[in-house]
């Protein structure tokens, strides 16, 4: 089946056709390196992250190139470091931070199994072409000068506003635009701006004197160019992007480069909220990545149960992050790897799992193939789909991690020697037939929080029962 993509700028989804088949081009907007990654920002990562892996798959891993980018100067990362290190220069302190989250960024998304992508610009090394590309938008009419600043004249771009669908009126009652009485029209928004005393800066594009740093838009807008050309295949994030990031990465790149689109394909995944709220710190429901990989309230899971769980809604669906659909995530890793270890399984998906991806990576569909193939006892394909079981089986990698001082309900309080004398008694139950006395023994584990998994030793074929703590 060829691959289709729902493209945002089209609102339809469409074959895909790269502009040139050996070298695919994607972009993706990466982090702000301030704090750590929560929940949210990791799904722009896994679902690109598996949109990478079939490109790979389709065209030869040495013909995609990858660009996801880092973001390295912000308003908000000059807060951070003020906070975190009062005693250093402000610019030391923000190359602490940065280097400190950008380091915790990388092992988190590693965790949840996202292949690093093939260029990871910093918008610090990319300053040169920011300038440049102001200075051209200068010239040719579509930017202006005013008060140190350099501003986008959204006026010069005709079709402005095309990929949110929105009219410029309703994007104007509906924003929040800064308000300066040096702009010419209210959505005429920020290529450059002057430096604050301490902050980061550079020499000013457009002949201005004043030092400054550069607005969040024109970074992308420059690092794709830089790595990917002025006309690319793909370019992705989350929803959320769409106006006024991408619209105006789009305005400024167009304008700049006399082209009539920046990339041939837009890709967005939905919102994601947390036991069908909001995710905010105020609701006590912010998660990060890193505490559910270490400890969230006394429990941690492995990566592969957060990236199983986010693939089981459709990418373009709003997702509910729930506790019970990790859990449920978790114990389908579980089964899955008590039947294929020390299995050699196969490097390639098979057609009916290729399939499902390759229609606008409905991974609900690959998932639901994937149960098939394990209830007919075909392991084969559970490995390459999604970028699962990458763990060369080793069942111990997938355990839920039982924090210190975790609470007294459940498994937390079972004492681990009693579960497995239970658990033997149960087995010599079944072995004696007597099924009562084991199902009986099987009741009490369950009500003490204990999930079983029977499976039967590969080498020995003998039964064998692991045991792991519900949530």
């Amino acid at each position: 089946m060829a691959l289709t993509l729902y493209n945002t700028l089209s609102r339809k989804k469409e074959p895909f056709a790269p502009l040139d088949p050996a070298r695919v081009r994607v972009y993706v907007c990466g982090p702000t390196v301030y704090d750590y990654a929560h929940i949210g920002n990791a799904r722009p990562v896994i679902v690109f992250d598996v949109l990478f892996r079939l490109l790979r798959h389709l065209y030869g891993p040495d013909h995609v190139t990858y660009v996801r980018n880092i973001t390295d100067v912000d308003d908000k990362i000059n807060a951070r470091a003020a906070k975190d290190y009062p005693g250093l220069p402000l610019n030391e302190a923000i190359g602490q931070v940065t280097r400190k989250t950008a380091d915790q960024f990388h092992a988190d998304m590693a965790a949840l199994g996202a292949l690093p992508p093939t260029v990871e610009p910093r918008a610090t090394e990319h300053i040169g072409e920011m300038r440049t590309m102001i200075d051209r938008l200068i010239a040719n009419g579509c930017a202006y000068v005013a008060e140190d600043h350099v501003l986008f004249h959204v006026a010069a771009m005709p079709d402005y506003g095309r990929l949110s669908g929105r009219p410029l009126d309703e994007m104007v009652a509906g924003a929040r635009v800064e308000v300066a009485p040096f702009k010419r029209d209210p959505m005429d928004f920020v290529l450059w701006k002057p430096s604050k005393p301490g902050e980061p800066s550079w020499a000013s594009p457009g002949g201005i004197e004043t030092p400054g740093r550069p607005g969040w838009h024109i970074e992308c807008s420059a690092m794709a160019a830089a790595h990917l050309g002025e006309v690319f295949d793909i370019h992705g994030g989350g929803i959320d992007l769409v106006f006024p990031h991408h619209e105006n990465e789009i305005a400024q790149s167009r304008c700049a480069h006399g082209t009539q689109v920046m990339a041939n394909v837009w890709m967005h995944n939905g919102f994601l909220q947390v036991e069908g709220e909001k995710m905010s710190k105020s609701l006590g429901n912010f998660i990060t990545v890193h505490d559910l990989l270490t400890g969230w309230h006394g429990y941690a899971w492995p990566g592969e149960a957060l990236r199983l769980n986010m693939l089981r809604t459709h990418y373009r669906q709003p997702l509910d992050w729930t506790f019970v659909g990790l859990d449920d995530a978790h114990r389908t890793l579980w089964e899955w790897y008590g039947d294929v270890e020390g299995a050699e399984l196969a490097p390639t998906a098979p057609d009916s799992v290729l399939d499902a991806l390759s229609d606008d990576l409905n991974t609900p569909k690959v998932i639901a193939e994937l149960h098939k193939l394990h209830g007919a006892g075909h392991f084969e394909g559970l490995r390459a789909a999604l970028g699962l079981l990458g763990f060369s089986g080793e069942r111990g990698k997938i355990e839920r991690v039982r924090q210190d001082g975790a609470g007294e309900a459940g498994a937390n309080a079972a004492d681990a020697a009693a579960v497995d004398a239970l658990i033997a008694a149960r087995n010599a139950a079944r072995t004696a037939k007597d099924f009562t006395e084991a199902d009986r023994i099987r009741g009490k584990l369950e009500a003490m929080g204990i999930i079983l998994k029977d499976a039967k030793d590969p080498k020995t074929g003998e039964l064998v029962t692991h045991w792991e703590a519900a949530r």
